[in-house]
C-alpha cells in the first residue's frame, strides 16, 4: 500500500508554468473558472454560483492533500499572478497504486499547449514520486480536446460507460482512459 504525504507541497515548474497549491485567497480566480459554462461543460458538475462554493472547494482540495487522498494544483503562467486553470491527481487508490487525473483551463488559454505542458509533469510526478502504477481519466465522450491530450500521452481507452451518470436532465456517457507506468516513456 502506498504511503502518500504531500508535505512539503510539491511546486512544479515547466517552461511557461508554475503549478502551486490552492489557497483560500485563490478562490476568486477559481470562481472565475468554475462559474463559466464553457469550463464546466464536460466536468459533469454544476457551475459555481457563489464565491463560497469555490472557497469550500479549496478547503476540500486541501483536506484531500492533508489526508494524502489527492493533490490539486493551481496553474499559473510564471509571470502572472492569476490562476488560469487547475490539474489534479485525485481519488488516489493507495491499495492498487492508481490515481485519476483531471484538469480544466480558462477558455482564453485553450489551444496553446498549456494542459499538455502541465500534464506531462503531473504524469511524471504520479509515476516517479508517488510511485503510482497507473493513471486514469474519466471524460465525457464529446470532449474531443481532452481525448486528444490523453492519447498524445499514450493513454488508451479502456471503457465506454453508456449513460452512466445523470447531469442537467440527461444521461451522459463516460469514457475511461488509462495509462500504465510501464507504457509511459519519459
Amino acid at each position: 500500500m502506498l504511503n502518500i504525504i504531500f508535505n512539503p507541497f510539491p511546486i512544479i515548474e515547466t517552461e511557461r508554468l508554475i503549478l502551486k497549491k490552492f489557497n483560500e485567497s485563490d478562490a476568486k480566480d477559481l470562481f472565475a473558472l468554475r462559474s463559466l459554462d464553457e469550463c464546466m461543460k464536460y466536468i459533469g458538475k454544476p457551475t459555481h454560483t457563489s464565491l463560497n462554493e469555490s472557497i469550500d472547494l479549496v478547503k476540500l482540495s486541501n483536506k484531500n492533500i492533508t489526508d494524502g487522498n489527492g493533490i490539486n494544483w493551481a496553474i499559473f503562467y510564471k509571470h502572472e499572478q492569476k490562476i488560469i486553470g487547475s490539474i489534479a491527481i485525485h481519488k488516489i487508490d493507495k491499495q492498487n497504486h492508481r490515481g485519476e487525473v483531471g484538469y480544466m483551463l480558462h477558455p482564453t488559454y485553450w489551444k496553446q499547449g498549456i494542459i499538455s505542458e502541465a500534464i506531462h509533469e503531473v504524469i511524471k510526478y504520479g509515476f516517479n514520486t508517488l510511485n503510482l502504477h497507473s493513471l486514469e481519466a474519466l471524460i465525457d465522450k464529446n470532449n474531443d480536446a481532452s481525448i486528444a491530450v490523453l492519447t498524445k500521452f499514450k493513454f488508451v481507452q479502456e471503457a465506454h460507460f453508456k449513460e452512466n451518470y445523470f447531469f442537467n436532465n440527461e444521461f451522459i456517457d463516460t469514457l475511461v482512459y488509462s495509462l500504465l507506468k510501464s507504457n509511459y516513456g519519459q
